[in-house]
C-alpha cells in the first residue's frame, strides 16, 4: 500500500509498510511549525492504530534536517506592558502546548520502532525529539546542538533534558546544553547520541534499507523488546526482570512464535 499526502512544508507517504514524514521546508531549514508537528504527531497516531505499519521514519530534506523551533509560530509571546509572573505563566502555558511534549511522549511509548533521520544539522528542538526516538541515524552532513541556553536564555524544555541524561549521562548532557557545543556525526557517534553514520551520497537507500530490516521482524516481539527495554531504565531490577518474564510468557503463547 502506498499513500501519500503533503503539504507545502511537511509530507507523508507509506510504503512497504514504513510510514515516512518528511520536513520540506528548506527555504526556513526546516524550521519547525505547528502544522508540521501537527502532520507528526498524525502520523505516530497512524502507526499506533494501524496493523499494517510497521516503523516510522522521520527525515529532512534539504540543507538542513531542522533548525530548531520556529519561534515565530508558536505563538508564545510575552506581553511587556502585563504581570511578569502572569506573563511568564502564560508563555509556559503556550510553550508546553505548542511544543507538544505529548507528542515526543508518544514517539516514545509507541510499541513499533521510530527512526530519526538526520540528513543535516539537527538543531534544538530537533535533538529533543531525536532523543525521543528509538534510532538516530546521521549522515556525514549532519551535526547536533542544543543552543537553547546560550542563544534564547532558555533550555530544552520539552523533555530533552532528561532524555538526553538518561541516554549519554550528566556528563554529556551538561556538555551538550551547558556549552552550546556543536557536535559533528563522527562525534555524535561516540557519545552515543548516534547509533550509525552514513555516507551523505547513499544516506536515504541506507536509511530505507534499515527501516525496512526492521519492518520484516515480527512486530510483537519488536513492540515488546522495546516495552521492556525502556522499561528497565525507569524501574528497579526486580520489577524489569519481572516485565522481561511477562513480555516472554505472552511471546510463548503466541501465534507468532517461530518453532
Amino acid at each position: 500500500m502506498v499513500d501519500d499526502s503533503s503539504s507545502s512544508d511537511v509530507e507523508v507517504s507509506e510504503s512497504e509498510r514504513i510510514i515516512n514524514v518528511t520536513f520540506c521546508r528548506d527555504a526556513k531549514l526546516n524550521a519547525i511549525t505547528p502544522a508540521m508537528f501537527d502532520a507528526l504527531d498524525a502520523a505516530v497516531i497512524q502507526l499506533e492504530q494501524r496493523a499494517d505499519l510497521r516503523v516510522l521514519v522521520i527525515r529532512g530534506r534539504g540543507r538542513y534536517f531542522t533548525a530548531g523551533i520556529d519561534i515565530l509560530t508558536v505563538g508564545a509571546t510575552v506581553d511587556p506592558g502585563g504581570d511578569a509572573s502572569r506573563s511568564g505563566y502564560d508563555f509556559r502555558r503556550r510553550y508546553r502546548a505548542d511544543a507538544r511534549h505529548d507528542l515526543f511522549d508518544r514517539l516514545e511509548m509507541v510499541e513499533k520502532p521510530v527512526i530519526l533521520a538526520a540528513n543535516g544539522p539537527c538543531m534544538g528542538i530537533g535533538v529533543e525529539m531525536a532523543v525521543s526516538c528509538d534510532f538516530r541515524l546521521a549522515s556525514e552532513a549532519a551535526s547536533f546542538r542544543l543552543p537553547e541556553v546560550a542563544k534564547l536564555a532558555m533550555i530544552p524544555g520539552s523533555g530533552g533534558i532528561s532524555r538526553l541524561t538518561r541516554l549519554l549521562g550528566t556528563h554529556w548532557a551538561k556538555w551538550l546544553v551547558m556549552t552550546d557545543a556543536l557536535v559533528d556525526a563522527s562525534a555524535a557517534t561516540d557519545i552515543g547520541l548516534v547509533h550509525a553514520v552514513y555516507p551523505s551520497e547513499t544516506f536515504d537507500r541506507d536509511v530505507d534499507e534499515f527501516a525496512r530490516k526492521l519492518a520484516a521482524l515480527p512486530a510483537e516481539a519488536l513492540g515488546l523488546a522495546k516495552l521492556a527495554i525502556d522499561a528497565a531504565s525507569e524501574v528497579d531490577r526486580r520489577t524489569a526482570r519481572d516485565i522481561d518474564r511477562l513480555a516472554q510468557t505472552m511471546l510463548i503463547q503466541s501465534e507468532s512464535l517461530r518453532p
